[in-house]
């Protein structure tokens, strides 16, 4: 079904002449309610995918999204790494407005304002979740947070010694520390070893399968490709061109593209893909220690905190027959947008307390430009790890940072010089002046860093075992 976006304006007249067809309201209502599907991949770099430039990793499921869809060139994540990142993506704004200026693992996300879950489901959503949450406090997981359903967190596989004694060295070492407990492996219901990934794609086709005459929101965060990745089977890494320490990456990576290619087909299936939006996109830059790359940006997450490459993230939407298909859109963007573009897309309104905005007309060509003209860093957690500390500006085409306050700005310029080389700071005092200002403030509206609750939970965040677990 291919359906066209209506203003507020024009809703009456459409309401009109489809009840002289026949249809209810409650039918148009259906029809105007686009499923969602929102992919939150970990880990993942802005070079290590073929529509990004990738050679040596296939991925031709994430590249079709691409063809039916519009690649992002300029989206970021302005709250790095990835407990923060998912806490902005799930509240629609950014973390430092509620005191998460870093890690800050278990700090709560607000309770007076919407999830994008929360909102979905208020609103007459089927919402599920697959995967790692990483949000919020021990009393805050998906099923107090919005979601309907969660899948359960399948049993992991515990290696044999003799089953030890075989595996690599590098294996070995890492299990040994987990006292043989796979990370990527599981068992599944019928006592079979299941790579987890593909499990998270069995698990997104189940959920859709069960809601494909509902309105559907889910939310899929593999644990994929997190380091470590040294259990990768030699099936998937013989699939690719990569070599040395990143053939166990790109391995990992492979399995992801699988996994699209289920939703796809299931999708196709039951002739649900022209009304679903499909956001695919990444927490956070490339692991540089399993050779992740942000080509042709440099960092990413370890050493290269402060760089381009760990914060700039591949991101695609596409929704064939209402976004443009094969497109590219270069303009600064956010993953707090998302819950913008989600909500106006399925309700025609966004909450008041949403940073983001809807990001549709900039994708359809309907408006030009940046979708926002500045964008911003705070990541100063005092008691953070010292490698992620972060102050940073874009504007156009500049790009302005330092690590710490009391440092001195940088600046660079991302059309010419996209590796971070040449600091022009002071060749153009104007313009670091200008950026700077903007920052203040910016940071001036923010909260103050919020304190770490001290929580005992009695139940797992996310429940164990097989199939789904279901909200009260």
């Amino acid at each position: 079904m291919k359906y066209t976006r209506i203003s507020n304006r024009t809703a009456l007249g459409w309401w009109s002449l489809l009840a002289l067809f026949g249809l209810s309201a409650e039918a148009v209502a259906a029809q105007e309610k686009p499923n969602v599907v929102l992919i939150y991949i970990d880990d993942l770099g802005y070079g290590d995918l073929g529509c990004y430039g990738c050679t040596d990793i296939p991925t031709p499921n994430i590249d079709r999204l691409a063809k039916e869809g519009v690649r992002c060139e300029a989206s970021y994540i302005t709250n790095p790494p990835c407990c923060p990142s998912r806490c902005s993506l799930m509240m629609g704004q950014y973390g430092q407005r509620f005191g998460k200026y870093g890690m800050s693992r278990g700090l709560p996300i607000p309770e007076d304002r919407p999830t994008l879950a929360r909102f979905l489901r208020d609103h007459g959503y089927v919402t599920g979740q697959i995967g790692k949450w990483d949000i919020g406090t021990k009393q805050q997981g998906p099923l107090n947070s919005g979601f309907t359903e969660v899948a359960k967190i399948p049993p992991q596989k515990k290696y044999t010694e003799e089953e030890l004694a075989d595996a690599s060295k590098e294996v070995r070492k890492q299990l040994t520390k987990k006292k043989g407990v796979s990370k990527y492996f599981c068992v599944n219901k019928d006592g079979t070893t299941v790579w987890l990934t593909d499990y998270d794609g069995d698990s997104m086709v189940d959920f859709i399968n069960r809601h494909k005459s509902e309105r559907i929101f889910l939310y899929w965060s593999p644990a994929a490709v997190h380091s470590s990745n040294s259990e990768v089977p030699d099936r998937l890494m013989d699939r690719t061109r990569a070599e040395g320490i990143r053939r166990k990456l790109a391995g990992g990576i492979v399995a992801v593209d699988d996994q699209v290619g289920k939703l796809l087909r299931v999708l196709h299936e039951h002739e649900l893909r022209d009304n679903t939006l499909i956001i695919f996109t990444s927490d956070n830059g490339p692991n540089l220690g399993e050779h992740g790359t942000a080509t042709p940006y440099t960092g990413g997450k370890g050493q290269g905190t402060q760089k381009e490459g760990w914060v700039r993230v591949p991101t695609i939407l596409s929704m064939p027959g209402v976004l443009p298909e094969g497109k590219t859109y270069d303009g600064l963007m956010a993953n707090f947008d998302f819950y913008s573009t989600i909500t106006s897309l399925t309700n025609r309104t966004s909450p008041e307390h949403c940073d983001g905005v809807d990001l549709f007309p900039y994708l359809s060509g309907e408006r030009k430009g940046d979708a926002h003209e500045y964008l911003y860093w705070l990541n100063n957690q005092p008691d953070d790890a010292v490698r992620r500390h972060l102050i940073a500006v874009r504007w156009h085409d500049w790009r302005l940072y330092k690590k710490y306050e009391k440092d001195p700005w940088q600046l660079f310029d991302l059309r010419s010089d996209f590796r971070e080389e040449h600091d022009i700071a002071s060749k153009h005092p104007d313009v670091v002046k200008q950026m700077a200002s903007q920052h203040t403030a910016w940071s001036k509206t923010l909260a103050p860093l919020g304190e770490i609750p001290k929580i005992r939970a009695s139940q797992p965040i996310i429940p164990t075992g097989h199939g789904w677990a279901f909200a009260e």
